[in-house]
Order: C-alpha cells, then sequence, then structure tokens
C-alpha cells in the first residue's frame, strides 16, 4: 500500500469514527424521545423507527450502481448531507409527520453512507491489507458508539426536550464533519486486474451478482448472521432476558457493555490471529462460538434460585457475541470485495448492505413475535440452529473460494502455492 493510499485510508476512517460518535449520542434514545418528550407515544415510535429502517431498504438496491458510475466519493457527500438533515429535523420536529419524514431522510442518507465508504475502503487497500482496514473501521465505530452513548446520557434529560434538540444537533454536525473529511481524500488510481478501478465502466448489475454463486452463498451465510445476532439484541434476546431468565433492565444495559468492552478489547489480538488464517474457517468457528452464546442464553432461563449465575450466563451471551463479531469484521466485509469484479464493487457493498438491511428488519420481528407469544424455548433453538448454520454455510462458501480469496496472505506467496485448481482471483496492485 502507497503512502497515498495510507493518507486516503485515515482520512477515511478518521470521519467514519466521528460520525459514529455522533450517532451514539442518539441511537439509544430515539425511541424515549419519539415516545415520551414529544408524547407521541410507542405506536409512533415503533413507525419512526420502521420507517428508518424501510427506508434505508428503498435506496439500497440503486446505490450500489450509483456508486460504480459515479464514484463512491459524490454519493457519501449526499449521503452525509442528507443525514445530516434527517438528524436535525428528529431534533427539531415535534409532530408525527416531520419525525417520520426526518427519519426517512436519516436512514437512506446512513444507508448510502454505508457501501460508499466500504468502496472507498476497498480503493485504498490491497488484498492484504484490506482485513486490518475493515477490522480498524469497526473497531472505530464501535469505540465511537460506545463514547457517544456514554456522553449522550450525561446530556439527555427527559424534562427537557433542549436536551434532545442538542443530541441530534451534534448527530447533524458529525455526518457534516463526515462529508467534509471525505471530500478531502484523493482517491488513488488502483488497478484490479488489470482494469483500472476508477474508470471501469459500471456493468453487469444485479443479473450478473446473481450468477456469481460465491457471492449469493456469502449474501446467504450474512442474513443468517445478522439475523442471529444483531437482530436479536433488541428483540427477543432482550426479552427472554428478563422474563425468563429475571435479569433487571439495568443488567441489561452491563451486558451491552460487555459486547462493546469485548470488541475493543479483543479487536486487534483477533485480527492477529487470524489474518493468515482460511476466512471460512474463521467464520465456522463463529458459528460455534455464537452456538454456544444461545446455549448460555437458554441456560440462563433454566437455572432455579440462582440469580447470580443466570446474570453471569447473559452477560456472558453478548460477550461471546462480541468476540464473533470481532472475528467477521476483518472477514466478511473484506471477502465482499474480494469478490466483486471491478466495475461492480459499489453493486457488491450495496446487495451485501441490503442483505443486512432484511435481516436488522426481520430478525426484531421474528424475536418479538416468539417472546410475545411466550415461544422461549423455540426461540432459542432456533437461534441455535441458526448458528450452526453459519457454520456450515461457511464450510460450503470456503469450498467455491480461491486461495487467495479464503487466505489473502497467500498473495504474495509464490505462485505455485497461490495457483491450485480454482479460478484465478483478481488481485489489486497500485499503478
Amino acid at each position: 500500500m502507497t503512502t497515498a493510499m495510507g493518507a486516503a485510508l485515515r482520512r477515511i476512517q478518521l470521519g467514519n469514527a466521528l460520525s459514529a460518535f455522533g450517532n451514539g449520542f442518539t441511537v439509544p434514545f430515539t425511541f424515549i424521545y419519539v415516545s415520551q418528550v414529544r408524547d407521541l407515544g410507542p405506536g409512533t415510535a415503533g413507525v419512526v423507527l420502521m420507517t428508518f429502517a424501510l427506508a434505508a431498504l428503498v435506496v439500497l438496491p440503486f446505490t450500489g450502481r450509483v456508486i460504480d458510475q459515479r464514484g463512491p466519493l459524490p454519493v457519501a457527500i449526499v449521503g452525509t448531507v442528507t443525514a445530516a438533515t434527517g438528524s436535525l429535523g428528529l431534533g427539531l420536529g415535534s409532530t408525527a409527520p416531520v419525525l417520520i419524514a426526518a427519519a426517512a431522510a436519516l436512514g437512506m442518507g446512513i444507508a448510502v453512507i454505508q457501501p460508499a465508504l466500504a468502496t472507498m475502503i476497498v480503493w485504498c487497500s490491497t488484498t492484504t491489507t484490506r482485513s486490518r482496514a475493515f477490522a480498524t473501521q469497526f473497531f472505530l465505530n464501535n469505540l465511537g458508539l460506545g463514547v457517544g452513548g456514554l456522553i449522550g446520557g450525561l446530556i439527555v434529560d427527559t424534562s427537557d426536550p433542549g436536551s434532545f434538540i442538542r443530541l441530534f444537533a451534534i448527530e447533524a454536525a458529525m455526518f457534516l464533519v463526515l462529508g467534509a473529511v471525505i471530500a478531502t481524500v484523493k482517491l488513488p488510481k488502483v488497478s484490479w486486474g488489470g482494469e483500472t478501478v476508477e474508470s471501469a465502466k459500471a456493468g453487469g448489475g444485479w443479473r450478473a451478482l446473481l450468477g456469481d454463486r460465491s457471492m449469493v452463498v456469502l449474501c446467504a451465510l450474512g442474513f443468517v448472521m445478522f439475523f442471529a445476532c444483531y437482530g436479536q439484541f433488541e428483540s427477543g434476546l432482550s426479552a427472554y432476558a428478563t422474563e425468563v431468565s429475571h435479569i433487571q433492565p439495568s443488567t441489561l444495559g452491563i451486558a451491552l457493555a460487555a459486547n462493546t468492552a469485548m470488541i475493543v478489547l479483543a479487536q486487534f489480538v483477533v485480527l492477529r490471529l487470524t489474518e493468515k488464517r482460511r476466512r471460512s474457517r474463521v467464520i465456522a468457528l463463529v458459528g460455534l462460538i455464537w452456538t454456544v452464546a444461545w446455549l448460555a442464553a437458554g441456560a440462563s432461563g433454566m437455572v432455579s434460585g440462582g440469580h447470580a449465575i443466570a446474570v453471569t450466563l447473559i452477560i456472558s451471551t453478548y460477550a461471546l457475541f462480541g468476540l464473533g463479531e470481532a472475528m467477521l469484521s476483518p472477514t466478511v466485509a473484506p471477502l465482499v470485495a474480494d469478490l466483486a469484479p471491478a466495475r461492480m464493487i459499489g453493486q457488491y457493498n450495496s446487495a451485501f448492505a441490503l442483505v443486512k438491511q432484511l435481516a436488522l428488519a426481520l430478525g426484531p420481528a421474528v424475536g418479538g413475535l416468539m417472546a410475545g407469544g411466550g415461544f422461549f424455548t423455540a426461540y432459542i433453538w432456533m437461534l441455535v440452529v441458526c448458528s450452526l448454520g453459519v457454520s456450515v454455510l461457511a464450510v460450503w462458501l470456503g469450498r467455491r473460494l480461491s486461495p487467495v480469496q479464503d487466505r489473502p496472505s497467500l498473495a504474495h506467496a509464490p505462485s505455485r502455492i497461490v495457483a491450485s485448481n480454482v479460478p484465478e482471483v483478481a488481485v489489486p496492485a497500485v499503478q
């Protein structure tokens, strides 16, 4: 990786971290803000959050093609302005229509930013440095969200609507800072298998992507991962912990803190241990770790008279999820990029973001319905099966990957080691 690529990447990571910091000010408090502070009730609050998710689903199918045609930089800047407008609208709005419209703008803005930034990171990294770049992004995202949430909790006051306006104003300002920072980035010209990414003609579209069997398997794997982990934090898992394991809501805050702490503390240790190993095997191991996590959660509801044990098991569940997340960050996102042809990098990133968003929409819905119906045993076993499914899909995916796609450290190995009975992979190289 050249000096220019490193400088561009550092600016992208800085802007991304500041944006996550601003996002942390509002994420934990949006429901309470709409429901209690604006006195619009939990129903309207639910519609606002649903609108946020649906808006992302509306724009993501088209975002990738625009990124490939126009480049990620202008798309990211448009996304930051849209997100800042939505965030400020949430803070200043007081009626349901205004807040719903603002949530739509915020959801669309963030949905556009994510694949655009991912594409910029791809352009500013190589096969061998990409895992570390995405791991750093994930680390900074979680650190920013955690610090922002902590400071936001000190500012927020449900009896003072002005305190929430300050939170949303800070978030809006951080989106604009992200836009200003990445506007100064000079993206390097990178060749991808002999084709210049910057000048490659966008083509192929969804039909070409769906014809890539490896990408289809990776998307299926991603859906199961996000459904079985991230999609359950705020719905089924929290309901199980409070209703079955009789955990106090305040303890859930400690469990979430354990999740974040595990990510922050383990990220670069995990990276060092996994970056020279096969990505498919690392992902398969995550499935086994999450299986243990869900069994621990299930066991917490079966402990009779052992409240301390139940608390320990729930906190351990969240911590194990964090360990798995730290292992996925340097494997899954870089793999999406390494599977993509030069003309479709944005399309591949957007497609995977769409799969993630679908899982994050369906996960809480399914978890909430099963919890509301009291089907807690079936709920735990469903997620144990999903976690084992992650391992099975990862092994299946590994059989479809080239040696360099599965183990990027081979990129600079002798050609007789890299070449095998699988098709050649396009390796980025600086012009």
